[in-house]
């Protein structure tokens, strides 16, 4: 090994160390670690620029500012509502009616703010309903972590998956071109937390009351304090229908080809401060920059892990572990990996860390990328084992004062679930 690769391989270690670690902010572990590959040489500024400037940032940064604008309006808590007040006529059908909405609003909106608005209300009304919340709040976080896989823009895994593969000199991937799959693999965990969530998760019935926030660590950098997020804002009728307008038209612009996600994004972003909307001052709150800059630091270092042959060398060794067995293997093996590594560290740096692989390994066996890429996408969203990995499973866990095993014990069985739907049905859609 030269000395760019000793380095690179030093700093991977350090950083995938202290993430694991979890005393220091992700964030900031990210670019203490671009930071050292910079000084060493490992990395170039304008490979580091590149990598702050790149369109998945722009992107996310954008949706960001368009979400909370939707969120600011008091549209999203008015929806979530109106919903909840409708389904629980229903009785417990009516709360998995609810959930499922929140699952379909994840697979366009963060699920941050989804989760904060409906997790107190399920909450509630499973108490009226004299049902224990535990049977509905794991639920409600895992389903719109699922549904977050079904577009492009659900999750910033599959953004920055995308504009890494587009890099290495793949196709870029449409908003919808994914939705089959996710949609699969959301359909067989849904029906799985439908089914035995509740026999596994209600064997205490005792209702709980919301328990006092904790400043716990979780896997996108932030905190997992239900202050930190707006619960409940007056309806603007005139903002949010504008903002619900301007958030369709980059859909549909993005869809149709008329413009890149990126410029699409960042145009509607731009409009809704024209427009006053949303103000300047809030379009800056709404960005999150620690996911942003977690990001791109995690890029730097997945891109050193690509420059120095690391990634190539990586791949090397799982082709030789899979070659007898064929491309579906190699999948299967790849997507088991991502689905262990993103429990402890963050999806953005497991997406970095494992998308240059999944390129190398596929064209070292000479068959198409893509199935690969989404088996990343969809794996590395995957974090339903520990209640940390996701920062939706945090605010559950404290409002529904779940052991950590309870996260366990039902989050192991959805892993496993989603792993073989999702080996089983990426090669139907997107064939080697």
């Amino acid at each position: 090994m030269n000395f760019n690769q000793i380095a690179a391989l030093s700093v991977l270690v350090v950083v995938v160390a202290v993430l694991i670690h979890g005393k220091l902010r992700s964030d900031v572990t990210a670019l203490a670690g671009a930071a050292a590959l910079l000084l060493l040489g490992v990395v170039r500024p304008v490979e580091v620029q590149a990598a702050f400037a790149s369109p998945a940032i722009i992107t996310l940064a954008c949706l960001f500012v368009i979400a909370y604008a939707i969120e600011l309006s008091g549209f999203l808590g008015l929806l979530i509502r109106k919903a909840i007040a409708l389904c629980s006529r229903l009785g417990q059908l009516g709360l998995w009616l609810v959930i499922l909405l929140c699952g379909g609003a994840s697979a366009f909106l963060n699920n941050t703010p989804i989760v904060v608005l409906a997790a107190p209300v399920v909450r509630d009304v499973a108490i009226s309903l004299n049902v224990s919340p535990k049977r509905f709040l794991i639920p409600l976080s895992y389903i719109t972590i699922m549904g977050g896989v079904c577009t492009l823009i659900g999750t910033s895994t599959n953004l920055l998956v995308n504009d890494m593969a587009r890099n290495a000199g793949q196709p870029v991937f449409s908003i919808f071109e994914i939705t089959p799959v996710g949609l699969i693999v959301a359909a067989a965990g849904g029906l799985y937390l439908m089914l035995a969530g509740g026999r596994l998760l209600g064997r205490d019935d005792e209702t709980s009351q919301p328990s006092e926030d904790l400043p716990e660590q979780t896997g996108d950098g932030t905190l997992g304090d239900l202050a930190l997020f707006a619960v409940e804002r007056p309806l603007d009728v005139k903002k949010g229908a504008i903002s619900v307008a301007v958030f369709v038209a980059v859909i549909a612009a993005a869809a149709l080809g008329v413009a890149p996600i990126a410029a699409a994004a960042f145009a509607g972003a731009v409009l809704l401060i024209l427009l006053r909307v949303i103000s300047p001052d809030e379009a800056y709150a709404g960005l999150r920059p620690e996911v942003l800059l977690l990001i791109g630091g995690m890029v730097v270092v997945g891109l050193s892990i690509e420059l120095t042959g690391l990634a190539a060398s990586a791949s090397a060794m799982l082709i030789d572990i899979t070659r007898p067995f064929g491309p579906w293997t190699a999948l299967a093996v790849l997507y088991g990996v991502t689905l262990f590594a993103t429990e402890f560290l963050s999806n953005a740096a497991v997406a970095v860390l494992v998308t240059p692989i999944a390129v190398a390994l596929a064209e070292s066996l000479g068959v198409d990328p893509r199935p690969f890429l989404i088996g990343v996408m969809m794996a590395a969203s995957a974090a339903f084992a520990t209640p940390f990995g996701y920062q939706t499973n945090v605010l559950v866990f404290q409002l529904g004062k779940y052991r950590y095993m309870d996260f366990v014990r039902i989050g192991v069985p959805l892993n496993l679930i989603t792993w073989v739907v999702g080996v089983a049905i990426i090669p139907y859609f997107f064939p080697f």
